[in-house]
């Protein structure tokens, strides 16, 4: 390995950033949801390390997390369909 490249360490490493970070950056309890004025008020700040973990709260955001409601409705209609109904 060359001198200049780094290997991460996995216990090092946190690719979706440490849990609660952006909660204790911006002083909410990490018990509750970060109001939506806070997180785009984050997102604009002149900290760029508290503008990158915003910007990335609000990306995830928008993922389709596990135990939606369309899980569901799309397992159902995914069954009905093999079953020939």
């Amino acid at each position: 390995m060359s001198e200049g490249k780094k290997k991460w360490k996995t216990k090092d490493f946190h690719p979706g950033g440490e849990k609660g970070k952006l909660h204790r950056e911006i002083g909410v309890p990490t018990d509750e949801k970060i109001p939506a004025s806070k997180l785009h008020a984050a997102a604009h700040s002149s900290n760029p390390e508290i503008k990158r973990d915003a910007i990335r709260a609000e990306t995830m955001k928008k993922w389709h997390h596990k135990g939606s409601k369309n899980t569901a409705s799309h397992k159902t209609i995914m069954k009905s369909m093999y079953e020939g109904k």
